[in-house]
């Protein structure tokens, strides 16, 4: 009984330590405990739930490997959110990949079903605008205010400085003000 209820309450870092030894259960425990966050941060990258959930599994499948080299000097989710981003900017890579494929055969149209809704939701229709962002820009958005990470912890999932990140987001406000405006004039 003192063995579930310690593992239950084991830490990440028991957890992780445990995992890179090759415990599948401490490795699962530590999937089931972060994958919320997982998908939370993908789904607010691609807003797409579909994608979302390709960007999650993705990552779910680097772990096995990735959690090797995590070395412990920051926080397990910070290290967990380039994981993340980093399987997020693959498959939309490839999304994009097979969308132009696609759209080169003029099949495009009927076999994705996109229509090109504007969202009613004023909140949704901002994090439209953040994914247009370049990459850098809508990655410290998304860190930052989608996941209330400090500037230096985005810093470090982003592997940049933090003047970098408060750059980052200085620009992203001023093309959001832009993309916001001309939302609204449509």
């Amino acid at each position: 009984m003192a063995m579930m209820l310690d593992e239950s309450e084991a830490s990440d870092a028991e957890l992780i330590g445990r995992a890179k030894g090759g415990d599948r259960g401490a490795f699962s425990k530590l999937l089931e405990r972060h994958y919320d966050f997982v998908y939370r941060a993908a789904y607010r990258w691609c807003g797409k739930k579909a994608d979302a959930e390709d960007i999650a599994q993705e990552v779910c499948v680097r772990l096995g490997k990735a959690i090797c080299t995590y070395r412990g000097g920051g926080a397990f989710t910070t290290w967990l959110y380039s994981v993340t981003m980093n399987a997020a900017r693959d498959v939309m890579r490839k999304t994009t990949r097979e969308a132009v494929k696609t759209e080169a055969f003029g099949a495009y149209s009927m076999i994705s079903g996109e229509a090109s809704v504007e969202p009613e939701d004023p909140a949704e229709a901002l994090w439209a605008s953040v994914r247009q962002l370049p990459d850098k820009q809508r990655d410290a958005v998304l860190l930052v205010y989608g996941e209330g990470l400090s500037h230096a912890a985005t810093a470090e999932a982003m592997a940049i400085s933090e003047t970098t990140v408060s750059w980052h987001i200085h620009e992203a406000k001023k093309r959001l003000k832009t993309l916001m405006r001309t939302a609204g004039e449509v």
